[in-house]
């Protein structure tokens, strides 16, 4: 490898870092907004889908697309809102540490999901992974039963976010990620928006929200959402599938550590919380190592 290209390297995993960094902050955004799931995740995806746009007439990116494919993504758009609705339903219902570990889960969502999706085999370490991460989940259960809707809450958001990305494997290999993301992120907003209307929760929208939540969801929209995502797609050019998945690993650590940064004694859980957390991260880092061992990363 030369100089440059080892240079690249290392500037797209500080770039990496920072971006899955971003992302654990995402929670702790969630945790502090004041309103509620399905309001903030139609402000976030507005902004986002926003501040994407302008990136890319300044840019001058083509976003030209089939018919076919834009329905795709704007259908799969409605799995992406529901995703960060759970995810920020669940924030609500419990505590960021115990959201971010059961999204955590998305690996077990993943290795049951995409055999079944794209008709192959389940592979025997698949198994073993999955059943070392519901020993986790048992755990958590059991020792932070209080918790227990927003454990739910967070597993459904694992759920959904497997199948939306279990779908955007097929996608990138045919389309730009970046034009995806941008109808998938309008796609969400327009579903979301369809259901405010039908609750009517959105022809009583004020926009009157505090000084604080208006900072709060701009920079979820902007930084959180669209620069993360434009960020995280920019690093694939040089960075394996295998670093850019053990890597991204990390979300649910940096989280955590923000949220005892942010909320203290609020987020001090029970001995078997952190034994489930364990056996969870454990296997979630142990799964691209497998997957590579196995050529398949």
């Amino acid at each position: 490898m030369t100089g440059k290209a080892l240079s690249d390297v290392n500037k797209n995993l500080l770039i990496l870092h920072f971006t899955v960094f971003i992302w654990g902050f995402t929670g702790i955004l969630g945790a502090l907004i004041s309103i509620g799931a399905v309001q903030m995740v139609w402000y976030r995806v507005m902004i986002a889908s926003i501040t994407l746009f302008v990136y890319f007439k300044i840019s001058g990116l083509n976003l030209k697309v089939s018919t076919t494919q834009f329905l795709q993504f704007f259908f799969t758009g409605a799995i992406v809102a529901l995703h960060w609705i759970l995810f920020f339903g669940a924030i609500k219902a419990s505590t960021v540490s115990v959201t971010l570990v059961c999204l955590s889960s998305f690996t077990l969502f993943t290795a049951i999901l995409e055999p079944l999706i794209k008709k192959t085999a389940l592979q025997a370490g698949d198994i073993f992974i999955g059943l070392v991460i519901i020993l986790g989940i048992y755990l958590i259960f059991k020792f932070e039963s209080h918790y227990t809707t927003g454990i739910i809450l967070g597993l459904s958001a694992a759920g959904a976010a497997s199948l939306f990305s279990i779908i955007n494997s097929n996608f990138a290999k045919k389309s730009d990620a970046r034009v995806i993301g941008f109808y998938e992120l309008s796609g969400a907003f327009f579903w979301i928006t369809v259901y405010r209307l039908l609750d009517k929760s959105l022809l009583q929208e004020s926009f009157n929200l505090s000084v604080s939540d208006w900072i709060y969801l701009v920079v979820l929209g902007t930084i959180c959402t669209a620069l993360a995502y434009i960020a995280g797609v920019s690093v694939m050019r040089t960075l394996s599938a295998f670093r850019v998945a053990l890597i991204s690993n990390l979300e649910p650590v940096y989280g955590i550590i923000l949220a005892f940064i942010f909320f203290g004694q609020r987020e001090t859980m029970s001995a078997g919380f952190y034994m489930g957390s364990a056996l969870i991260l454990a296997a979630v880092f142990l799964y691209p190592v497998y997957k590579r061992r196995r050529g398949i990363a």
